[in-house]
């Protein structure tokens, strides 16, 4: 049954519907940026340190820990990143979804109030037919 609110209430659940697409999309950059991060740190642990030899074999080490810890520290930042990323997805889910049930709402109101008059334009024609037909049945009197 179509209502003023028909139109609304569609638009209402595609947005809603996108907002959840964006807040999963979010959720997976997440989990990518946890697992680089865990990737990061694994590959700092297995970063052997010289315990001997030239200076340089010592620099080369320091600039490869100094270059891991700098990875580890963009995924740490990418994490928080997507977090806040996500918060917003979720507010903004939130409030499409209040939309979409407050415009789903209103037109189920106005959905029963229409099945209710037309539940009692119905009865009142079926009560006028009853009259019709009563009359009809009904043998004439003279008046006299």
């Amino acid at each position: 049954m179509k209502t003023r609110y028909t139109s609304l209430v569609s638009v209402k659940k595609n947005l809603m519907q996108k907002s959840e697409r964006v807040l999963q999309s979010a959720n997976a950059n997440f989990h990518s940026a946890k697992m680089a991060l865990e990737l990061s740190i694994k590959s700092l642990n297995d970063i052997p340190s010289p315990t001997e030899g030239l200076i340089s074999d010592f620099l080369s080490s320091r600039m490869l820990l100094d270059s891991q810890r700098d990875i580890i520290r963009r995924n740490e930042e990418w994490i928080d990143f997507c977090q806040h990323e996500i918060r917003e997805a979720k507010a903004k889910l939130k409030i499409d979804m209040i939309e979409f049930e407050k415009f789903n709402y209103l037109e189920l109101q106005e959905i029963k109030e229409i099945l209710y008059k037309r539940k009692v334009q119905e009865a009142k024609d079926l009560d006028e037919i009853a009259l019709m037909t009563y009359d009809k049945k009904r043998p004439i009197r003279d008046a006299s």
